[in-house]
């Protein structure tokens, strides 16, 4: 976000500088990124060319763990970018969070050092906007979803002089991935889930629209209630979210009391992207066990929220229970 979220412990972007592995809240520290990443701040650019690039020999079908043959010969000093399968979504832009599948290795010995098939999730990161490495901004800005795309990334446009020792990676090594792009998500996304009854008049209501917007959220003239709500306002028919996962959302939080905004991805622009373990507990329990692509009603008594230690220079007053609607749009 453009300034740091009242809601969460860090940040919400979390995605490191460092390589990629784990993405486990236990690990975030000790390990890199789930996500070829690189800390340079005026990264390089490369002359794109068709090739070449290593045969799939095995799993060549979208959303397949794909095998690929070691390099033959020597790869080019340029990135070489090949569509294996053409997509027919919408076209991936500058900004956007990627979410997509990936499998990568060393050209000249074939060794994988990362892939997401084995996660069982696809990973999600913004694209183009220096979050991941040169090569990859360069290459998949601009292509459809649906489409399986092979890179062949020399190190200038990779990891550079240095390569990545937690990888395995040596400066001087190109880099072939094959990336499966699956979903893009943006400020304008919106949960498209099945709408459910909001019958409890007790309860704050919230808005159906799915056009990108704030939804409203009434708060009702009653006391609020003790213990942790949480309710489907849009039912979505994705993965059910589990407590180690990490979510890309959009949220909007006011204050029971007065019904008052305090805190917006809507306003802020930028999608929230977290860890469940490194926010407050209302949301990690109140998010776990729902679906991705919902919209979620969450209302968290003071204990599970910041009690007597409301964020300093916040609208957030001790003792206060909170009131958001989340749009879960991917984990």
């Amino acid at each position: 976000m453009r300034r740091r979220s009242l809601l969460l412990a860090v940040p919400a972007g979390l995605l490191t500088l460092a390589g990629c592995g784990d993405d486990k809240a236990d690990k975030a520290k000790s390990k890199p990124s789930d996500s070829p990443t690189n800390s340079a701040s005026a990264p390089p650019t490369a002359k794109i060319v068709d090739g070449p690039v290593p045969e799939i020999t095995k799993g060549d079908k979208f959303g397949q763990k794909p095998t690929i043959a070691k390099g033959s010969g020597k790869p080019s000093s340029d990135l070489a970018v090949k569509t294996l399968i053409q997509g027919k979504g919408k076209e991936v832009a500058k900004g956007d969070y990627l979410q997509a599948d990936y499998l990568g290795q060393i050209w000249a010995t074939a060794k994988v050092f990362d892939n997401s098939y084995d996660r069982g999730n696809p990973t999600v990161f913004p694209i183009g906007v220096g979050k991941v490495i040169p090569g990859w901004d360069q290459s998949l800005v601009g292509k459809k979803l649906g489409s399986r795309v092979e890179l062949a990334i020399p190190p200038k446009v990779g990891y550079g002089e240095e390569g990545n020792k937690q990888a395995g990676i040596k400066g001087s090594d190109t880099l072939v991935f094959v990336v499966d792009l699956v979903d893009s998500f943006n400020a304008k996304s919106s949960s498209k889930g099945k709408e459910v009854a909001q019958s409890n008049k007790d309860l704050p209501k919230v808005g159906t629209n799915t056009d990108g917007k704030a939804p409203s959220i009434d708060v009702p003239k009653t006391a609020a209630p003790k213990k942790l709500v949480s309710s489907y306002v849009l039912e979505g028919d994705g993965d059910v979210v589990k407590e180690t996962d990490s979510l890309l959302c959009q949220y909007k939080g006011v204050l029971w009391a007065d019904g008052k905004e305090f805190d917006s991805s809507y306003k802020s622009g930028q999608l929230a992207q977290f860890q469940l373990a490194q926010v407050v507990k209302g949301w990690a329990q109140g998010l776990t066990g729902k679906k991705v692509g919902s919209r979620v009603l969450i209302v968290i008594p003071p204990e599970l929220g910041y009690g007597d230690q409301p964020p300093q220079g916040s609208t957030i007053k001790k003792d206060s229970t909170l009131v958001f609607c989340v749009d879960i749009l991917a984990k």
